[in-house]
Order: structure tokens, then C-alpha cells, then sequence
């Protein structure tokens, strides 16, 4: 393995990618695509390729280009709407040179409703979900979410019927879903599969930013570790996911799938959670160990600056 391509280089998980790339396999060229350069992401990259967004018809044949002409060879995609149409390159690549969390993580993953009903499937208890347009919520207060896509930005606490009504129509694609409590009770869990099936979870009771995990402490919990081992095993989970829930006092309540690498790769990543190194030395056909990662270990996001001309 001599280079990576990494998509999205733009955000803050592609970057966090690059940087734990960069310091642990610094011979490793990166290759890093966004629709445009003007973010910080260049910086993190040895070479830079501006391609049209996810959404474009030709999205995938410059993805195409860019391996065959850097002569890549792993690809790493970073976002949802990558992965919603990325499906005929990652079958034609195959698990060796595209780094992803598997068919059925990625397809659960991307709709908010699927996640739902894949993890009722798993005889998980699950948060009352409804998609607006089929009816309004029975319940307040509760949330109304982007049903595609991920973050915790564009979620709203919704109060009552008339607060219902008017979002519903503002947020056609949306759902309504119930509110688990309590607030300061919300776990992020960083969950690898190893392709000899065994897993292992890093629990982080977090704090948000701007959407983002601003702040996090390692937390162990026996039926939220037992949880993520169910669901790695019954989506066929291979390499990484990261999976978002609340501590109810009814036990832990899934309410997201991420099926990709998250905003705390970085993070993870300086406590021994290094599933994106995990990742590229299985697709070498290589064995990698799991540590002992212990507890009350605390993260923090900082922010820093880069001046060129």
C-alpha cells in the first residue's frame, strides 16, 4: 500500500483521518477530493483533486479518474451522501481497497427509519419514531430530525401539536421521534469488527458543539457494550461504525448509526482506539490487537490555525 485517497477532505472527520494517517504511516502519499480547496484540508494532503458533490452525475467518474490517475490504492470515503452512491465503485473495488463499515451498516446508516427498524429486527428496544407526512407526534415534547444524513445540528425540540404542524411542513423529509432523557446521559460509541468477528467498543459519555463531540470521557457500561456487540454481529459489521444512544432509565436507547469513521477518530485515536490504522492493516491482510482502553480517560477537541500564501 502506497497511497490513500480520502473524500471529504474538507470536513473535520476526513482531516482527523489524514492526521492519524500522517503520524503513524507517514510514507503513505494522501490524496484528499472536496468540491472546492478553499478549506483547510489541503493542507493535510499530499495532493488535492477538486470533484463535482455526491450528488452530480459524473461524481463517480471523477472518483474513477482520480484512483486511476494517482494510481490509488485504497479509498476511504468520509460522508453520507458519498456513501449513498458510492455502491457500484466499492463492490468493483472490494474490501481490500475501500475502506467502509459494510452493506448493511451503510444501508442502515443512511436512513434514520432503516436504523430503526434494523435494530427492532435485533430485538433491541428502540425510541417511537414517525415520518412526517404519515402523522402528526402523540407524544411532547419530543424532537424532529433530518431523516438522511447525520449531526446533531439540524434537530429541533418540538413542543406541541402547533409546533408539530409547523415543522412538518417546513421539514418534508424529516421525522418526529421521541425525546430520551436525560440530556447529560449521551453516549458515542466508537464500535470495530475485526474480520475474525471479534469486537471491541470504546464508550464516550460526550458533551456537543456546534454539533460536533466538544468534549468526552471513557465510560463503561455493560449493557450498552453488550448492545453494540449485538448490533456489529447482526449487520455484519466490518471494520467501523460509531453509534449514538442515550443512557434512559431504561437502559440505552439507539437513536443514530454512523457508518463511517466519526468526529472523534482523532480523539480515539491518542487513547488507542486506532481503527483507522486497524482498517488499512486488514485490508493488507494484516492481525491487529485490541488494547485495554481504561476508563475516566478524558478528550477535548481544540482548534488551531494554518497561514499560506
Amino acid at each position: 500500500m502506497k497511497t490513500v485517497l480520502i473524500t471529504g477532505i474538507g470536513g473535520d472527520i476526513a482531516q482527523g483521518v489524514a492526521s492519524v494517517i500522517r503520524e503513524s504511516r507517514p510514507k503513505l502519499r494522501l490524496i484528499g477530493v472536496d468540491m472546492h480547496g478553499q478549506h483547510g484540508g489541503v493542507h493535510f494532503v499530499d495532493d488535492f483533486v477538486e470533484i463535482p458533490p455526491a450528488g452530480a452525475p459524473d461524481y463517480l467518474g471523477a472518483i474513477r479518474g482520480v484512483l486511476a490517475s494517482r494510481d490509488v490504492d485504497v479509498l476511504i470515503p468520509m460522508s453520507e451522501p458519498e456513501l449513498g452512491v458510492l455502491g457500484p465503485l466499492i463492490r468493483d473495488l472490494g474490501e481490500n481497497r475501500c475502506i467502509t463499515s459494510g452493506k448493511q451498516v451503510v444501508a442502515a446508516g443512511l436512513d434514520k427509519l432503516a436504523t430503526i427498524s434494523a435494530l427492532s429486527g435485533l430485538g433491541l428496544p428502540v425510541p417511537w419514531t414517525i415520518v412526517v407526512g404519515e402523522r402528526l407526534p402523540f407524544e411532547f415534547p419530543c424532537i424532529l430530525k433530518s431523516r438522511f444524513g447525520s449531526g446533531s445540528r439540524a434537530v429541533f425540540t418540538v413542543r406541541d401539536g402547533e409546533e408539530a404542524a409547523y415543522l412538518a411542513k417546513k421539514y418534508p423529509d424529516a421525522i418526529f421521534q421521541e425525546m430520551l432523557e436525560p440530556a447529560d446521559r449521551e453516549i458515542t460509541c466508537a464500535v470495530y469488527r475485526r474480520r475474525d468477528g471479534r469486537v471491541a467498543s470504546l464508550l464516550m459519555l460526550r458533551r456537543l458543539a456546534g454539533g460536533f463531540t466538544n468534549w468526552a470521557r471513557v465510560f463503561e457500561d455493560k449493557a450498552t457494550t453488550s448492545m453494540c456487540q449485538v448490533i456489529a454481529e447482526g449487520l455484519g459489521l466490518r471494520g467501523s461504525m460509531n453509534i449514538q444512544l442515550r443512557l434512559t432509565d431504561k437502559g440505552p436507547r439507539v437513536f443514530e448509526i454512523n457508518p463511517r469513521f466519526s468526529s472523534t477518530v482523532l480523539m480515539r485515536h491518542r487513547i488507542g482506539f486506532c481503527d483507522v490504522l486497524w482498517a488499512l492493516d486488514e485490508a493488507q491482510g494484516k492481525s491487529v490487537s485490541f488494547p485495554r482502553i481504561p476508563q475516566n480517560q478524558v478528550m477535548v477537541r481544540v482548534q488551531g490555525a494554518i497561514v499560506s500564501s
